[in-house]
């Protein structure tokens, strides 16, 4: 199918991951009417090369579908929407026939998350998901913890990619696994890399205040 597509700095989209955006450029507006008066998903990709706005930025090929749920226009034209991420796709070949950017896409299968080896990773990610989400609290002086956990492994595999506070590269290259288990697996690894680097931050941090304090407890001035 051909289809609308939305290339963002910083940006990587998740199926089922909330996306607000602010909408000021006329192609994009021209874009957002479009699908919102066709009701029509919209891909939004993350730009590997160029600027976001103006000029012509140079994407990735893998993306996400995006579905339109709020649409607040303002008077000069700009809109402030909110979009669902849906399914992934892999552009086939970009058409610059349009204002905006579209392009040939093919649906991009997420698969083997009903598997024994996908539960089996699932079920090692989850304890280290409530470590890391305990350990981000502390390191940003916040009191942050996790109600609930999927027990279905496909879905525990995306919350942790849209959880986790990582780099765009590192997003991208996770949205781009075929399979839940690889994504796991990465996650698994990604979790344990960060909780190390959160470990120094929060021992700094506590070094730093043990050596501003006095004898006493009170904060040496400085």
């Amino acid at each position: 199918m051909n289809m609308p597509l939305f290339p963002l700095n910083h940006v990587v989209l998740f199926p089922g991951m909330v996306l607000p955006l602010h909408v000021f450029e006329p192609r994009y507006r021209e874009m957002i009417d479009r699908c919102v008066a066709e009701q029509l998903p919209f891909g939004v990709l993350l730009i590997k090369e160029g600027r976001e706005v103006g000029g012509d930025a140079i994407p990735h090929t893998v993306g996400t579908a995006a579905r339109i749920v709020r649409v607040e226009r303002m008077d000069d034209g700009r809109m402030n929407i909110s979009a669902v991420g849906g399914q992934r796709f892999r552009v086939r070949e970009f058409h610059s026939d349009q204002r905006y950017l579209t392009g040939t896409v093919e649906h991009y299968p997420i698969v083997n998350g009903g598997t024994r080896l996908a539960d089996e990773i699932a079920h090692r990610v989850r304890p280290r998901l409530i470590e890391y989400v305990e350990m981000l609290g502390r390191a940003s002086q916040q009191q942050l913890k996790l109600d609930r956990l999927p027990e279905d492994a496909t879905t525990l595999a995306f919350m942790v990619a849209i959880a986790m506070q990582l780099g765009h590269t590192d997003k991208q290259a996770l949205l781009e696994l075929a399979g839940i288990p690889d994504m796991l697996a990465r996650e698994l690894y990604l979790l344990s890399r960060e909780l190390l680097l959160l470990g120094h931050m929060v021992d700094t941090h506590a070094d730093i205040m043990a050596m501003s304090m006095g004898p006493t407890g009170y904060i040496l001035p400085n």
